[in-house]
């Protein structure tokens, strides 16, 4: 059995006070939940008041990017150290925003996943077609092509330390979400990808997490699909109760 994870993607939302505030509450919806890994990926500004207020809790705390440099001169960017040092145990890698706003590509992505796993954090890497893609039935190829340039290009000891998200451009904040059998379909693609790449025991083992306008009336259906490991969940995420739900599924 693969271990789900309900990860929240705050994008750019919250103060650091609104962190503590959140948690206030978030930490008492899930303060018994033992069946899923529970992530949240504040913006880096929150990250050490999101850190002390999860502190000795069920609760882990991960970045929504980094760079792949240790240090230097990359004026606006932290490293994975950095968020390490700040109590990261996650980082979410290559979200389509990080792609269509910031020019982040699979060779990126990828230079990203190796100094990442290298500094100890657990990656998750990002990939989904946009709706002209899907609707000129090239879902595949672009998945294919996402994961084959840049996770299929890690070796097998690396690539047991990722978990990897499914997320429908089309689906993200739009309101409209993949249908479970859509979601299932796309995440066993994945899943054949890995065994053709790794093998079986890999594309057994290897959690595939659906993201895409996830929200507590949803997520019981696409968690009954076999193939879905869990949801990288963004607006829902950002209330307390809502999260708490979506956790609780």
């Amino acid at each position: 059995m693969r271990r789900p994870i309900m990860a929240g993607n705050w994008k750019m939302h919250k103060t650091p006070p609104e962190t503590a505030a959140f948690f206030e509450k978030f930490r008492a919806g899930v303060e018994g939940s033992t069946r899923s890994d529970i992530v949240i990926c504040p913006p880096f500004v929150n990250l050490p008041a999101a850190a002390h207020a999860t502190h000795g809790t069920n609760i882990e705390i991960g970045g929504q990017n980094m760079h792949w440099a240790s240090e230097g001169a990359y004026t606006g960017e932290v490293s994975a150290g950095m968020l390490r040092a700040t109590g990261c145990q996650w980082v979410i890698l290559a979200h389509s925003e990080r792609r269509q706003y910031f020019g982040e590509t699979e060779e990126t992505a990828f230079k990203k996943l190796c100094a990442a796993l290298k500094a100890g954090l657990k990656p998750i890497y990002c990939v989904g077609e946009q709706l002209d893609d899907r609707e000129a039935g090239k879902t595949h190829e672009v998945l294919g092509r996402q994961f084959r340039e840049c996770a299929g290009r890690l070796d097998h000891d690396q690539f047991q330390g990722i978990s990897i998200a499914y997320e429908p451009c089309w689906a993200i904040g739009t309101g409209k979400v993949a249908t479970p059998e859509m979601a299932a379909a796309a995440h066993a693609f994945i899943r054949e990808q890995i065994d053709e790449t790794f093998g079986a025991p890999a594309a057994a083992a290897c959690r595939i997490l659906y993201g895409g306008s996830v929200k507590p009336d949803n997520i019981g259906g696409l968690m009954a699909q076999d193939q879905i490991d869990g949801a990288l969940v963004g607006g829902a995420s950002l209330d307390p109760i809502s999260f708490a739900a979506i956790v609780n599924f």
